[in-house]
């Protein structure tokens, strides 16, 4: 048998600190070896649990099938992984302290009857390999002490021609980015986040992870039926039962305010709001209370939404953030104050969309201004193109050209999960992000809008309800 010993001191609850390490799918984050870490079954964390884990090895990979064999909440967990060449226990051990916890890590290798002959020659790497994932990786992870986010060089040249940026946009500007990227060990059991748009797609995918985090969850559905069974779904494959369900048709003030009264009615503070919710129209229609769907559903809800919440955006202590989902598309439009439910010349629903997040991305940046403040982090972000059933049904043509570079749902989500929950996401506002990096506003500068639009924009949609009363 080969033991390694490891111990580091952190200085969090040894709750935030058995949150990270027991789900063990995270060891991808820190663990020198692994290259891909997954869960494999479904239900609350805890005995029978089990992960699959795939490591570097000197030649090739090595895969390894983990279960959690003892599970004592915020003080220990033991893991049984098995390999082709041995079999492994790992025991985490978390004893508070004065300013933090001590965590304790040890791993007993027991080798295959053919391996075990020359086990002694291992010792020295897995000595090594331990020092590096505990007292380097894993302290580093749990430590969570990283800068604010900036853009790498790379994407940075990429931004400055068209081409190069888009090919950003693919899947393979998904892996080139994750390379870069800081585990993201923060703690959010006692946070409440409202998703809206959460029963498919991108909203969905950033809903079932935030509730495997343990996040109270507040999803703003349309459809009833579809609401509820994913309510279930989240509650049985994650054991959180803290989730909640609002049913509006978002693209109807009346159904935004009905949301507003409710939440701001149970009163609980929100620490982030996800505005996701969206479709591509085609024709140009509009709702039954006359607006055009385009403008009603991607920018006067999210900008009524959130001006609502706004009391309990500031009620939370921790500071409260605003992720707003726009789109790669808007790269192609600019601002245009003067046809904001798309009036004039021929409709097209994809300018449409592109125009109104175009518009949600300066009033993101306007709410980051005014609400600094506050402790209100507002960021947007786009996800790439991503093979979401919206992208499919609506822009065919795009899916059936594009369908071998597009990203999974997850791998587009991924950047709206981080921004609401990394603890160096807060320590940046006013942004749009892709693949966890502050991007461009403007691939091109015929898009870039005057000081005087943005301000039209912000008088328009703050005096919607008034305009309307006096057009009555």
């Amino acid at each position: 048998m080969t033991v390694l010993h490891e111990t580091i001191r952190v200085d969090r609850p040894a709750r935030e600190v058995f949150a990270y390490v027991a789900n063990f799918s995270t060891c991808e984050q820190w663990d020198s070896t692994a290259i891909e870490a997954t869960r494999l079954n479904d239900g609350p964390l805890g005995v029978g649990s089990r992960f699959k884990v795939v490591c570097s090895a000197p030649v090739g990979t090595l895969s390894l099938d983990y279960e959690i064999v003892d599970y004592v909440p915020d003080v220990k967990v033991v893991l049984l992984g098995r390999s082709r060449f041995f079999t492994v226990q790992d025991t985490i051990t978390i004893t508070p302290t004065v300013t933090g916890c001590e965590l304790v890590y040890t791993a007993e290798f027991t080798w295959r009857p053919l391996i075990a002959p020359f086990a002694e020659r291992f010792q020295d790497g897995l000595e090594r390999m331990g020092r590096a994932s505990v007292q380097q990786g894993l302290k580093r992870a749990l430590d969570d002490d990283f800068p604010a986010p900036e853009i790498s060089r790379s994407n940075a040249r990429a931004d400055h021609f068209v081409p190069t940026a888009l090919t950003r946009f693919t899947k393979r500007g998904y892996r080139l980015s994750k390379r870069h990227w800081n585990p993201v060990s923060a703690y959010v059991g006692d946070k409440h986040v409202v998703v809206t748009g959460a029963t498919a797609g991108l909203g969905k995918v950033c809903s079932e992870d935030l509730a495997r985090f343990g996040a109270e969850l507040t999803l703003v559905v349309r459809n009833r039926m579809r609401g509820q069974e994913l309510v279930r779904e989240l509650k049985a494959s994650t054991g959180n039962k803290r989730i909640n369900l609002e049913i509006a048709d978002l693209s109807l003030m009346a159904d935004v305010d009905k949301v507003i009264a409710s939440l701001n009615k149970r009163g609980t503070a929100i620490d982030a709001l996800i505005n996701n919710a969206g479709a591509l129209f085609n024709p140009r229609a509009v709702t039954s209370e006359g607006l055009e769907q385009s403008f009603a559903l991607l920018l006067l809800s999210p900008y009524r939404l959130t001006e609502g919440l706004y009391p309990l955006l500031k009620k939370t202590e921790r500071g409260a953030r605003i992720i707003n989902v726009v789109s790669g598309g808007m790269y192609t439009q600019k601002l245009r104050v003067d046809d904001l439910q798309n009036e004039k010349g021929q409709y097209s629903g994809s300018v449409a969309y592109a125009r109104a997040k175009r518009a949600l991305m300066v009033k993101s940046e306007q709410w980051a201004e005014d609400w600094a403040n506050d402790g209100i982090v507002v960021n947007a972000m786009h996800p790439g193109w991503a093979d979401t059933p919206g992208v499919e049904s609506s822009l065919p043509a795009f899916h059936r050209l594009t369908r071998f570079f597009l990203r999974t749902p997850a791998e587009g989500a991924d950047t709206i999960t981080w921004l609401a929950v990394a603890t160096e996401a807060g320590k940046v506002t006013g942004k749009i992000f892709l693949d966890r990096e502050p991007r461009t506003t403007h691939l091109v500068d015929s898009t870039r809008e005057s000081e005087q639009d943005r301000e039209a924009l912000r008088e328009i949609l703050d005096n919607w309800d008034k305009e309307q009363s006096s057009a009555a």
